[in-house]
């Protein structure tokens, strides 16, 4: 197929051609927010229907490279963050500037709490014992792209509560500061409706999707160091999976796992 053009010999369909000649003009001209060129121009400079168009931006919308607002056109949309979910212990600040994003947070809280009776059973606590609390409202590539509470035990940081959080990593401050060695962690992941105040920080709509994520880790001494509770954007993220297939009568457990979500 030529880059610039359908090829009518191809055995690929029309609109599959079509998708991926777009596609190649969001990765290396179109940036974030670029109107593309309306099903009229498109369908007269492939020379294709205007059912092919159709389809071919379907697929993109779907796939989350493009945005089509009613009345206003299509538009390329932001590239969406992966995350690694499973097999690596990684944080939203690696995982964005490996990929040569820039990250930074807004820290809305920094300050010892009770820990509420869930955060006290992940961590290994009882209710009420002082944890330290942080809340930060992260923005990736200058975009809020996630509202994370994150809780640790004060004994495993103890000077965290004056440490900023602004552009550094959280893990790496444990890691490097603290000596504190990752080892290990569990994540749960689940689909919601934002709250106002979710959808307020996020810029969204009330009612809007959001990806929730539970997380706890712990060190390579089995101490529970950190739990947090984050909400993604649903249209700005997505999560990486690694899979590995081994002996089954090696694998004690699933681990990913579908179940109802809680009521509350």
């Amino acid at each position: 197929m030529s880059k610039d053009r359908i090829d009518r010999d191809s055995p690929l369909p029309y609109y599959a051609q079509l998708k991926q000649l777009l596609d190649e003009q969001l990765d290396k001209h179109w940036e974030t927010g670029t109107r593309l060129p309306g099903e009229v121009t498109l369908c007269e400079q492939y020379n294709v229907s205007r059912t092919v168009v159709r389809q071919a931006l379907d697929e993109l919308e779907a796939e989350g490279r493009v945005v089509r607002r009613k009345g206003h056109g299509t538009f390329a949309a932001a590239r969406k963050v992966d995350e690694t979910l499973f097999q690596s212990l990684t944080g939203l600040h690696e995982d964005v500037t490996a990929r040569g994003g820039t990250l930074r947070s807004t820290v809305l809280q920094q300050e010892l709490v009770p820990a509420p009776a869930g955060v006290a059973a992940e961590l290994g606590l009882a209710e009420g014992d002082p944890v330290v609390c942080l809340e930060r409202l992260r923005y990736a590539n200058g975009e809020p792209w996630v509202l994370v509470r994150t809780y640790l035990p004060p004994a495993i940081a103890p000077g965290l509560l004056q440490d900023d959080l602004t552009e550094q990593s959280l893990y790496g401050l444990l890691e490097q500061k603290y000596g504190v060695e990752l080892d290990n962690g569990t994540r749960l992941l689940e689909a919601v409706p934002a709250s106002a105040t979710i959808a307020e920080a996020l810029r969204l709509d009330p009612g809007d999707p959001v990806l929730l994520l539970h997380s706890t880790a712990w060190d390579v001494l089995g101490r529970p160091v950190e739990h947090f509770i984050a909400y993604h954007r649903g249209d700005r993220s997505r999560f990486q999976v690694r899979l590995r297939r081994r002996n089954a009568a090696s694998v004690p457990n699933m681990l990913v796992h579908s179940e109802p979500a809680d009521s509350h």
